[in-house]
């Protein structure tokens, strides 16, 4: 526990002292927004705001993280980092990276579109491929590696589907999850309290998982997780930098996350899901983005068929945003969806140990 609290506090000092200091840095280089043009006119006014605000999110995180186990190294009983957190960590990292890169192509090219589809679908898959065959090595002393070749709801169930099929799924998840979070980063705030919420999830997740490890007891419930601690240290580590973040990204911004924010919260989160054996949990947990990807999909597929549009715009809150809604409002709906979102996929995850009558 008292990892959670310094990686959280450390992360969370750290992004918000950092965060103005990037403004004045990006501003004083011209490091500032494109709009598209065929958007709503109302983002027209964002232009030139200071972007790639998500390398202080990564960095307080990193930062956070191995500052509670430097604390912990001038303490009688010293926790090295673990496995399961580096590789969630070099999931975060890997994907920022992508995202710095279509940022600063973004901004030395002046132009709203950065690296193209295929490279930047290249990069997720790499950093996902190497992420997805480590995290199924490296067992512990119980035989426990991060992650199960297995498909996982509350835990791991059925045969294993095989290291080739295990890679594709995770590249699925990691892909799809990092677009998310990408195409909910639509508006001031959005996508920093959407993600918030489930990264406080898995600081609970991971604590229960510990109180109620197969290595510490065998019950019929039990969990067997190798890093279940650590995995919330490294929740905690980024959701402390998120709040930060938020407090100069809350409507109207200062500074936006950009793809590195986004693509690296969105690998966390999926890197969470695995190595906490929830993968299809992060389904429920983090459902506002996807509803967003879906409404992408439905009026991208919608249209292809029969030349119509469902929605006005998407992805969907520039659809309400069409339809006179204002930012603060959206932005704020959508976060109590996603709250909501949460607490019931956390209502699934203790629903098996609630008193049976």
């Amino acid at each position: 526990m008292r990892n959670i609290l310094i990686a959280a506090v450390v992360s969370l000092l750290l992004s918000m002292a950092g965060t103005p200091l990037a403004i004045r840095l990006f501003s004083r280089r011209g490091i500032g927004q494109n709009i598209r043009e065929e958007g709503p006119s109302g983002h027209y006014d964002k232009r030139g705001t200071p972007t790639m605000g998500g390398t202080v999110i990564v960095i307080a995180a990193l930062i956070g993280y191995f500052s509670a186990h430097l604390m912990t190294f001038f303490s009688a009983t010293t926790e090295p980092p673990t496995v399961s957190a580096l590789l969630v960590l070099f999931l975060m990292t890997g994907l920022g990276l992508v995202g710095f890169l279509d940022d600063f192509i973004k901004i030395y090219k002046q132009r709203s579109l950065g690296l193209r589809s295929g490279a930047k679908a290249l990069g997720q898959l790499v950093v996902g491929a190497v992420f997805a065959v480590l995290c199924v090595q490296f067992p512990n002393a119980y035989d426990i590696t991060p992650a199960e070749t297995r498909l996982s709801f509350l835990r791991d169930f059925g045969p294993s589907i095989g290291l080739v099929g295990f890679t594709i799924w995770v590249l699925f998840i990691i892909v799809g999850f990092s677009n998310a979070v990408n195409l909910t980063d639509g508006l001031d705030g959005l996508a920093s309290g959407a993600t918030g919420v489930v990264l406080a999830s898995y600081v609970l997740i991971g604590n229960w998982q510990l109180r109620n490890s197969c290595t510490a007891a065998l019950g019929p419930n039990c969990y067997v997780v190798r890093d279940p601690l650590d995995l919330a240290v490294v929740a905690a580590a980024v959701l402390g930098a998120l709040v930060g973040f938020l407090w100069w990204n809350a409507p109207p911004a200062k500074i936006f996350m950009g793809d590195t924010g986004s693509l690296a919260l969105g690998g966390v989160i999926a890197g969470l899901a695995f190595t906490t054996r929830t993968q299809l949990l992060l389904v429920v947990l983090a459902g506002l983005p996807v509803v967003i990807t879906a409404s992408v999909m439905i009026q991208v597929g919608f249209f292809k068929m029969t030349g119509k549009r469902v929605f006005r715009m998407a992805p969907l809150q520039h659809h309400f945003e069409l339809k006179g809604w204002a930012e603060t409002t959206i932005v704020v709906r959508f976060w109590l969806i996603a709250a909501l979102c949460a607490a019931s996929a956390l209502g699934l995850f203790y629903l098996e140990w609630m008193p049976k009558q």
